[in-house]
């Protein structure tokens, strides 16, 4: 059996992605759900997430062989917006479920910069079914969008995935500014589009859903359609717009992308590319060295280590120690 370890968790509008380890050793097991975490009246719910990720994190640690695990870093969307209960519960959860010592709760975009750039000054856009910016000067946090998917996330998979549908509707109607190709697209998916509305408004996971739809409107534009190439240029130009809104303005900094709606490819790329030239011309453009869950795993093991480099800030990094709580035992294993 190996000694203390720690969990890293990405929670995402998609599902959520969980890893045991241990500090200097890395990951040794990991496991995922496509089930989002509920947001309710009190925000993102806390027995939600625990519900998935306290027999996801037991079966890791029999696998892994893991002890005890000491430090948990959760990465969550709509942390910073909707994490009170989260911030309120979850670290006494985590102590009395799994036996967790010290808890780093940080917004997405925390664990999506810390996977990206590591600890020093930049900007990172986060682009998976939401967008949102983040950059820091090691002082402290500035954020631009991550609204959600009714207030903002502009240029992320749900915006993109919803102006395409709006487009396939526009054709269906024979109004101006619809796409034939993705009318097409959208009722091979998704069926006739006049019941639509009922696959998508009634669903908890809709932010989900309408990103679901982002692939086949990057594909289109990809492909040439006008209308699919503009939606995904008026992407880039949010994605773009949001990065300059939070860089910090002294020194090169280093600016870099993350997220699954990266693997639109160069339709998308190119046009980003052109507009964080123009919007940030002192800015040092790096490839992500990881994604969120590397950003997870890696707040791990430096809180393993020792306090965090990074800025503490109440809704986007803030860690809690748990005393009195005995933390000896082993996670129980059984499933």
């Amino acid at each position: 059996m190996t000694g203390a370890g720690y969990l890293a968790v990405d929670s995402g509008g998609s599902g959520l992605r969980v890893v045991v380890g241990v500090p200097g050793r890395g990951p040794l097991a990991r496991a995922s759900s496509d089930v989002p975490v509920r947001t309710g009246e009190r925000g993102l719910d806390p027995g939600h997430l625990m519900e998935q990720v306290a027999p996801m994190t037991r079966a890791l640690c029999a696998e892994a062989g893991l002890e005890r695990l000491e430090v948990a870093a959760i990465g969550a969307a709509g942390m910073a917006s909707l994490g009170d209960a989260l911030r309120a519960e979850l670290p006494d959860r985590l102590a009395r479920d799994l036996g967790v010592r010290r808890t780093a709760l940080a917004a997405d975009a925390v664990t999506a910069y810390v996977g990206a750039l590591g600890p020093r000054p930049g900007a990172v856009i986060a682009a998976g079914t939401g967008l949102i910016a983040i950059g820091t000067d090691l002082a402290g946090w500035r954020r631009a969008d991550g609204w959600g998917h009714l207030l903002g996330d502009c240029g992320g998979g749900a915006w993109i995935g919803r102006a395409g549908l709006e487009a396939a509707l526009r054709a269906h109607d024979g109004r101006d500014g619809g796409s034939a190709r993705l009318l097409a697209e959208a009722e091979e998916m998704f069926g006739p589009v006049a019941g639509l509305p009922g696959q998508v408004y009634p669903r908890a996971d809709r932010a989900a859903v309408l990103a679901s739809f982002a692939p086949r409107v990057g594909a289109c534009a990809a492909e040439g359609d006008p209308v699919a190439v503009g939606i995904v240029r008026a992407a880039a130009r949010h994605m773009a717009d949001a990065a300059a809104a939070v860089c910090p303005a002294e020194g090169a900094p280093a600016v870099g992308c993350t997220g699954g709606l990266l693997r639109l490819g160069e339709v998308l790329l190119a046009p980003l590319e052109e507009r964080l030239a123009e919007l940030l011309p002192g800015a040092r453009r790096v490839p992500a060295e990881g994604d969120p869950l590397d950003g997870a795993v890696r707040l791990a093991e430096d809180l393993s280590a020792g306090p965090l480099a990074l800025p503490s800030d109440e809704r986007m990094l803030c860690v809690t120690s748990t005393e009195g709580t005995d933390v000896t035992r082993a996670p129980d294993t059984r499933t």
